[in-house]
């Protein structure tokens, strides 16, 4: 319990850094914190105490598993969480190279 409110407070963290700055490259840092706070959430959900891994050997009783579902989805997520944030920098140097500054307010002013 204590690490899912943990992942919450991260994802706030992340949250509080879009919210609030105006700089292009804290905001993408600001997001990259808050999808890593998700995929923890995500791993969190699946994880069980005492759980083994969801391999049935024998079936004498029943014994708690795993759930490997979200696990899964996470390990996919990532992958994608990797090329947005790529793609996110990107922008953000292209953006730099056009009008000089990463600054969100000066480059609404620029807007024109």
């Amino acid at each position: 319990m204590i690490l899912l409110l943990l992942a919450i407070f991260l994802f706030l963290v992340g949250l509080y850094g879009v919210a609030t700055k105006r700089n292009l490259i804290k905001i993408v840092i600001g997001l990259t914190i808050m999808e890593y706070a998700t995929f923890l959430i995500l791993a969190l959900i699946g994880y069980r105490e005492g759980g083994r891994p969801p391999i049935v050997i024998d079936k004498m009783g029943q014994p708690t598993f795993v759930d490997a579902l979200p696990q899964a989805l996470v390990l996919t997520a990532i992958v994608i969480g990797l090329a947005t944030t790529a793609l996110l920098l990107s922008i953000a140097l292209r953006i730099y190279h056009e009008y000089g500054t990463f600054d969100v307010s000066k480059i609404r002013k620029l807007k024109g």
